[in-house]
Protein backbone atom coordinates (compact mmCIF):
# COMPACT_ATOMS: atom_id res chain seq x y z
CA UNK A 1 0.00 0.00 0.00
CA UNK A 2 1.10 3.54 -0.69
CA UNK A 3 1.89 5.62 2.42
CA UNK A 4 -1.12 7.83 1.68
CA UNK A 5 -3.36 4.74 1.56
CA UNK A 6 -1.93 3.50 4.86
CA UNK A 7 -2.64 6.90 6.42
CA UNK A 8 -6.20 6.78 5.08
CA UNK A 9 -6.74 3.31 6.58
CA UNK A 10 -5.41 4.49 9.95
CA UNK A 11 -7.59 7.62 9.75
CA UNK A 12 -10.72 5.54 9.13
CA UNK A 13 -9.98 3.27 12.09
CA UNK A 14 -9.29 6.33 14.25
CA UNK A 15 -12.66 7.79 13.22
CA UNK A 16 -14.41 4.51 14.01
CA UNK A 17 -12.65 4.27 17.36
CA UNK A 18 -13.41 7.85 18.41
CA UNK A 19 -16.99 7.27 17.25
CA UNK A 20 -17.66 5.24 20.40
CA UNK A 21 -16.74 8.24 22.53
CA UNK A 22 -18.99 10.45 20.40
CA UNK A 23 -21.85 7.95 20.79
CA UNK A 24 -21.45 8.05 24.55
CA UNK A 25 -21.68 11.85 24.49
CA UNK A 26 -24.70 11.68 22.17
CA UNK A 27 -26.51 9.34 24.56
CA UNK A 28 -26.52 12.17 27.09
CA UNK A 29 -28.72 14.10 24.63
CA UNK A 30 -30.94 11.44 23.02
CA UNK A 31 -32.69 8.19 23.93
CA UNK A 32 -30.63 5.38 22.34
CA UNK A 33 -33.10 4.16 19.70
CA UNK A 34 -33.97 7.69 18.61
CA UNK A 35 -30.26 8.54 18.42
CA UNK A 36 -29.66 5.50 16.21
CA UNK A 37 -32.59 6.45 13.96
CA UNK A 38 -31.27 10.00 13.58
CA UNK A 39 -27.84 8.63 12.71
CA UNK A 40 -29.20 6.73 9.72
CA UNK A 41 -31.64 9.45 8.69
CA UNK A 42 -28.87 12.05 8.47
CA UNK A 43 -26.53 9.56 6.76
CA UNK A 44 -29.15 8.74 4.12
CA UNK A 45 -30.38 12.29 3.38
CA UNK A 46 -29.60 13.89 1.03
CA UNK A 47 -26.87 11.41 -0.01
CA UNK A 48 -29.38 8.81 -1.24
CA UNK A 49 -30.33 11.18 -4.09
CA UNK A 50 -26.68 11.65 -5.13
CA UNK A 51 -25.21 8.11 -5.23
CA UNK A 52 -27.20 6.76 -8.17
CA UNK A 53 -29.28 3.63 -8.50
CA UNK A 54 -28.78 0.59 -6.23
CA UNK A 55 -26.03 -1.75 -7.46
CA UNK A 56 -27.39 -4.88 -5.74
CA UNK A 57 -30.82 -6.45 -5.25
CA UNK A 58 -33.09 -4.78 -2.70
CA UNK A 59 -33.37 -8.00 -0.68
CA UNK A 60 -29.71 -7.61 0.32
CA UNK A 61 -30.12 -3.90 1.10
CA UNK A 62 -33.14 -4.60 3.32
CA UNK A 63 -31.48 -7.61 4.97
CA UNK A 64 -28.29 -5.73 5.84
CA UNK A 65 -30.29 -2.68 6.87
CA UNK A 66 -32.27 -4.72 9.40
CA UNK A 67 -29.33 -6.78 10.68
CA UNK A 68 -26.77 -3.97 10.80
CA UNK A 69 -28.88 -0.84 11.28
CA UNK A 70 -31.78 -1.99 13.44
CA UNK A 71 -30.32 -4.98 15.32
CA UNK A 72 -26.59 -4.25 15.60
CA UNK A 73 -26.65 -0.51 16.16
CA UNK A 74 -29.92 -0.62 18.10
CA UNK A 75 -28.47 -3.13 20.56
CA UNK A 76 -25.14 -1.28 20.71
CA UNK A 77 -26.73 2.07 21.53
CA UNK A 78 -29.11 0.53 24.09
CA UNK A 79 -26.23 -1.43 25.64
CA UNK A 80 -24.09 1.68 25.96
CA UNK A 81 -27.04 3.60 27.38
CA UNK A 82 -27.43 0.79 29.95
CA UNK A 83 -23.93 1.50 31.21
CA UNK A 84 -21.50 -0.27 28.87
CA UNK A 85 -18.45 2.05 28.51
CA UNK A 86 -17.61 3.29 25.02
CA UNK A 87 -13.99 2.12 25.03
CA UNK A 88 -14.91 -1.36 26.21
CA UNK A 89 -17.72 -1.48 23.63
CA UNK A 90 -15.22 -0.79 20.84
CA UNK A 91 -13.21 -3.77 22.08
CA UNK A 92 -16.03 -6.23 22.70
CA UNK A 93 -17.57 -5.60 19.26
CA UNK A 94 -14.47 -7.13 17.67
CA UNK A 95 -15.87 -10.55 18.63
CA UNK A 96 -17.96 -10.08 15.47
CA UNK A 97 -15.08 -11.77 13.64
CA UNK A 98 -15.77 -14.97 15.61
CA UNK A 99 -19.51 -14.77 14.99
CA UNK A 100 -18.86 -14.16 11.28
CA UNK A 101 -16.69 -17.27 11.07
CA UNK A 102 -19.30 -19.36 12.94
CA UNK A 103 -22.16 -18.16 10.73
CA UNK A 104 -20.05 -18.70 7.61
CA UNK A 105 -19.50 -22.30 8.72
CA UNK A 106 -23.18 -22.93 9.50
CA UNK A 107 -24.74 -21.05 6.59
CA UNK A 108 -22.09 -21.15 3.87
CA UNK A 109 -20.22 -24.36 4.70
CA UNK A 110 -16.88 -22.52 5.11
CA UNK A 111 -14.71 -24.70 7.34
CA UNK A 112 -12.32 -22.65 9.54
CA UNK A 113 -8.68 -23.68 9.60
CA UNK A 114 -6.96 -24.82 12.80
CA UNK A 115 -5.29 -21.42 13.12
CA UNK A 116 -8.66 -19.69 12.89
CA UNK A 117 -10.14 -22.05 15.48
CA UNK A 118 -7.30 -21.23 17.86
CA UNK A 119 -7.83 -17.52 17.18
CA UNK A 120 -11.54 -17.83 17.87
CA UNK A 121 -10.85 -19.62 21.16
CA UNK A 122 -8.36 -16.91 22.21
CA UNK A 123 -10.85 -14.16 21.30
CA UNK A 124 -13.61 -15.86 23.31
CA UNK A 125 -11.20 -16.04 26.26
CA UNK A 126 -10.69 -12.29 25.86
CA UNK A 127 -14.45 -11.76 26.00
CA UNK A 128 -14.54 -13.81 29.20
CA UNK A 129 -11.85 -11.62 30.79
CA UNK A 130 -13.70 -8.48 29.65
CA UNK A 131 -16.92 -9.85 31.19
CA UNK A 132 -15.15 -10.40 34.50
CA UNK A 133 -13.79 -6.85 34.36
CA UNK A 134 -17.20 -5.38 33.53
CA UNK A 135 -18.86 -7.48 36.22
CA UNK A 136 -16.70 -5.81 38.83
CA UNK A 137 -17.31 -2.26 37.55
CA UNK A 138 -20.63 -2.06 35.68
CA UNK A 139 -23.89 -3.77 34.70
CA UNK A 140 -23.56 -7.04 32.82
CA UNK A 141 -26.78 -6.32 30.89
CA UNK A 142 -25.06 -3.65 28.83
CA UNK A 143 -22.16 -6.04 28.19
CA UNK A 144 -24.54 -8.78 27.02
CA UNK A 145 -26.36 -6.37 24.68
CA UNK A 146 -23.07 -5.34 23.03
CA UNK A 147 -22.10 -9.00 22.56
CA UNK A 148 -25.53 -9.53 20.95
CA UNK A 149 -24.82 -6.51 18.73
CA UNK A 150 -21.58 -8.18 17.63
CA UNK A 151 -23.53 -11.33 16.71
CA UNK A 152 -25.92 -9.25 14.59
CA UNK A 153 -22.90 -7.64 12.93
CA UNK A 154 -21.73 -11.14 12.04
CA UNK A 155 -25.09 -11.82 10.37
CA UNK A 156 -24.82 -8.58 8.38
CA UNK A 157 -21.28 -9.55 7.30
CA UNK A 158 -22.61 -12.80 5.82
CA UNK A 159 -25.41 -10.94 4.03
CA UNK A 160 -22.95 -8.35 2.72
CA UNK A 161 -20.68 -11.12 1.47
CA UNK A 162 -23.59 -12.66 -0.40
CA UNK A 163 -24.60 -9.27 -1.81
CA UNK A 164 -21.02 -8.51 -2.97
CA UNK A 165 -21.75 -4.79 -3.56
CA UNK A 166 -19.45 -3.28 -6.23
CA UNK A 167 -19.75 0.19 -4.66
CA UNK A 168 -19.46 0.24 -0.86
CA UNK A 169 -20.57 3.87 -0.49
CA UNK A 170 -23.66 3.41 -2.67
CA UNK A 171 -24.51 0.25 -0.73
CA UNK A 172 -24.06 1.85 2.71
CA UNK A 173 -26.16 4.89 1.81
CA UNK A 174 -28.94 2.62 0.52
CA UNK A 175 -28.66 0.45 3.63
CA UNK A 176 -28.97 3.57 5.79
CA UNK A 177 -32.48 4.22 4.45
CA UNK A 178 -33.81 0.92 5.83
CA UNK A 179 -33.40 1.28 9.64
CA UNK A 180 -34.90 4.76 9.99
CA UNK A 181 -38.61 3.89 10.21
CA UNK A 182 -38.17 0.64 12.26
CA UNK A 183 -35.94 2.44 14.77
CA UNK A 184 -38.34 5.39 15.02
CA UNK A 185 -41.22 2.95 15.60
CA UNK A 186 -39.24 1.11 18.30
CA UNK A 187 -38.32 4.44 19.89
CA UNK A 188 -41.97 5.51 20.04
CA UNK A 189 -42.99 2.13 21.45
CA UNK A 190 -40.21 1.59 23.99
CA UNK A 191 -38.92 5.08 24.80
CA UNK A 192 -42.16 6.99 24.36
CA UNK A 193 -42.90 10.10 22.30
CA UNK A 194 -42.32 12.42 25.26
CA UNK A 195 -38.66 11.40 25.62
CA UNK A 196 -38.01 11.98 21.93
CA UNK A 197 -39.77 15.34 21.85
CA UNK A 198 -37.89 16.52 24.94
CA UNK A 199 -34.58 15.55 23.32
CA UNK A 200 -35.39 17.36 20.08
CA UNK A 201 -36.67 20.49 21.87
CA UNK A 202 -33.51 20.67 23.96
CA UNK A 203 -31.18 20.06 21.00
CA UNK A 204 -27.95 22.06 21.27
CA UNK A 205 -24.75 22.21 19.26
CA UNK A 206 -23.19 19.28 21.14
CA UNK A 207 -26.15 17.01 20.46
CA UNK A 208 -26.34 18.07 16.81
CA UNK A 209 -22.60 17.60 16.46
CA UNK A 210 -22.74 14.01 17.69
CA UNK A 211 -25.45 13.15 15.13
CA UNK A 212 -23.45 14.77 12.30
CA UNK A 213 -20.27 12.95 13.35
CA UNK A 214 -21.77 9.46 13.61
CA UNK A 215 -23.75 9.98 10.37
CA UNK A 216 -21.42 11.82 8.01
CA UNK A 217 -17.95 11.16 9.39
CA UNK A 218 -18.21 7.63 10.81
CA UNK A 219 -20.80 6.29 8.34
CA UNK A 220 -20.53 8.14 5.03
CA UNK A 221 -16.82 8.99 5.10
CA UNK A 222 -15.73 5.89 7.05
CA UNK A 223 -17.50 3.26 4.96
CA UNK A 224 -16.89 5.17 1.72
CA UNK A 225 -13.13 5.40 2.32
CA UNK A 226 -12.94 1.79 3.53
CA UNK A 227 -14.73 0.60 0.41
CA UNK A 228 -12.39 2.72 -1.74
CA UNK A 229 -9.39 1.00 -0.13
CA UNK A 230 -10.93 -2.46 -0.59
CA UNK A 231 -11.40 -1.79 -4.32
CA UNK A 232 -7.69 -1.03 -4.66
CA UNK A 233 -6.08 -3.55 -2.32
CA UNK A 234 -6.77 -7.15 -1.25
CA UNK A 235 -9.09 -7.54 1.74
CA UNK A 236 -6.29 -9.37 3.58
CA UNK A 237 -4.20 -6.18 3.32
CA UNK A 238 -6.92 -3.74 4.41
CA UNK A 239 -8.85 -5.75 7.02
CA UNK A 240 -6.05 -5.98 9.67
CA UNK A 241 -6.18 -2.20 10.10
CA UNK A 242 -9.61 -2.66 11.73
CA UNK A 243 -7.79 -4.08 14.76
CA UNK A 244 -6.74 -0.49 15.51
CA UNK A 245 -10.38 0.48 16.21
CA UNK A 246 -10.39 -0.65 19.88
CA UNK A 247 -6.98 0.99 20.38
CA UNK A 248 -8.41 4.36 19.33
CA UNK A 249 -11.71 3.59 21.04
CA UNK A 250 -10.21 2.80 24.45
CA UNK A 251 -7.62 5.59 24.31
CA UNK A 252 -10.13 8.28 23.25
CA UNK A 253 -12.59 7.18 25.94
CA UNK A 254 -9.82 7.35 28.54
CA UNK A 255 -8.63 10.75 27.26
CA UNK A 256 -11.95 12.54 26.78
CA UNK A 257 -14.30 10.74 29.16
CA UNK A 258 -11.91 9.59 31.87
CA UNK A 259 -12.89 5.96 31.30
CA UNK A 260 -10.53 3.76 33.35
CA UNK A 261 -8.44 1.13 31.59
CA UNK A 262 -7.82 -1.60 34.16
CA UNK A 263 -5.20 -4.32 34.04
CA UNK A 264 -7.97 -6.85 33.31
CA UNK A 265 -9.15 -4.70 30.40
CA UNK A 266 -5.64 -4.57 28.91
CA UNK A 267 -5.46 -8.36 29.26
CA UNK A 268 -8.85 -8.69 27.54
CA UNK A 269 -7.69 -6.35 24.78
CA UNK A 270 -4.53 -8.38 24.16
CA UNK A 271 -6.44 -11.67 24.02
CA UNK A 272 -9.31 -10.34 21.91
CA UNK A 273 -7.23 -8.41 19.38
CA UNK A 274 -4.69 -11.25 19.10
CA UNK A 275 -7.44 -13.83 18.71
CA UNK A 276 -9.27 -11.79 16.09
CA UNK A 277 -6.00 -11.32 14.22
CA UNK A 278 -5.54 -15.11 14.09
CA UNK A 279 -9.18 -15.72 13.21
CA UNK A 280 -8.95 -13.18 10.38
CA UNK A 281 -5.90 -14.74 8.73
CA UNK A 282 -6.58 -15.86 5.15
CA UNK A 283 -6.42 -19.62 4.54
CA UNK A 284 -3.32 -21.11 3.01
CA UNK A 285 -3.36 -21.28 -0.75
CA UNK A 286 -3.78 -24.81 -2.03
CA UNK A 287 -1.30 -26.42 -4.44
CA UNK A 288 -2.01 -25.79 -8.10
CA UNK A 289 -4.10 -28.53 -9.78
CA UNK A 290 -2.13 -31.02 -11.81
CA UNK A 291 -4.34 -31.05 -14.89
CA UNK A 292 -5.47 -28.21 -17.18
CA UNK A 293 -9.14 -29.14 -16.69
CA UNK A 294 -8.76 -29.01 -12.92
CA UNK A 295 -6.99 -25.65 -13.27
CA UNK A 296 -9.91 -24.27 -15.27
CA UNK A 297 -12.34 -25.41 -12.57
CA UNK A 298 -10.21 -23.79 -9.87
CA UNK A 299 -10.01 -20.46 -11.67
CA UNK A 300 -13.68 -20.23 -12.56
CA UNK A 301 -15.64 -17.59 -10.63
CA UNK A 302 -17.99 -18.80 -7.92
CA UNK A 303 -21.55 -17.49 -8.19
CA UNK A 304 -23.85 -16.53 -5.34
Amino acid sequence: MRPSHVLLAVLVTAVWGVNFTVIEVGLDHFPPLLFSALRFLVAALPAVFLVGRPKVAWKWIVGVGLALGVAKFGLLFVGMDAGMPGGLSSLVLQIQAVFTALFAFVLLGERPSRVRLVGMAVAVAGIGVAAVDEGTSGPLLGFALVVAAAACWGVSNILTRKAAPPDALNFMIRVSTVPVLPLLALSLLLEGPAAGLDALRGLDWRGAGTVLFVAWVATVFGFGAWGWLLRRHPASTVAPFSLLVPVFGMSSAALFLGEPVTALRWCAAALLVGGVALASMPPRSRPAPATPSARRREDSPVGG
